[in-house]
């Protein structure tokens, strides 16, 4: 069975990503099966669209609040993830965006309300069990998560931290093949 590489989108976000897209690129030259789910904003769902496809042989690569569910899966799972510039504390951001939303990459409305911040608040980790099992990715640039937190949730963990940059992890394509790596993809 080939290794099966999910990357997970953030908030507002859509399997259509450029990080998706070009790491999706990058794959093609790989024996992998690379799945990139367009999920749900309601966090549960979305929990459990990406829990369908794991398979023994899974690996993790998530932005943002993908970062967050990616590092919620690892844990649960033991499974290796990549997280960039993670959202560690999404429902505190969240919270601020309460009522009517719009995701012009899924072209889809939605109202988000204090459920879905509970839901995020429930599948919060307070320390990582198996911090090994990640590897950070930060640019302190990060115009919309306070890089800080991440830097210190993810401290047991391999980190690359790279000064500037901004929450779209600017010069993506440099850290692929440590991506790789990290992920052990043959």
């Amino acid at each position: 069975m080939a290794q099966r590489v999910i990357y997970i989108h953030g908030f507002n976000s859509s399997e259509h990503s450029f990080k998706a897209v070009r790491f999706g690129e990058y794959m093609a030259h790989y024996d992998v099966d690379y799945c990139v789910p367009r999920l749900s904003h309601e966090p549960f769902h979305a929990i459990i669209q990406i829990e369908q496809l794991l398979t023994p042989n899974t690996v993790l690569l998530g932005s943002s609040l993908g970062g967050f569910y990616a590092t919620y899966l690892s844990q649960k799972y033991q499974l290796p993830a990549v997280v960039i510039n993670p959202a560690v504390k999404p429902y505190l951001l969240l919270s601020s965006l309460l009522g009517p939303n719009y995701n012009p990459y899924q072209d889809s409305h939605y109202e988000l309300n204090n459920s879905h911040i509970n839901a995020l608040k429930s599948l919060s980790i307070p320390s990582l069990e198996r911090p090994s099992l990640l590897y950070l990715l930060q640019q302190t640039g990060d115009e919309v998560l306070d890089y800080q937190q991440a830097v210190k949730y993810y401290s047991q963990c391999k980190q690359q931290i790279e000064f500037g940059g901004d929450h779209s992890f600017v010069g993506f394509d440099d850290s692929i093949a440590s991506i790789v790596d990290f992920l052990k993809i043959t």
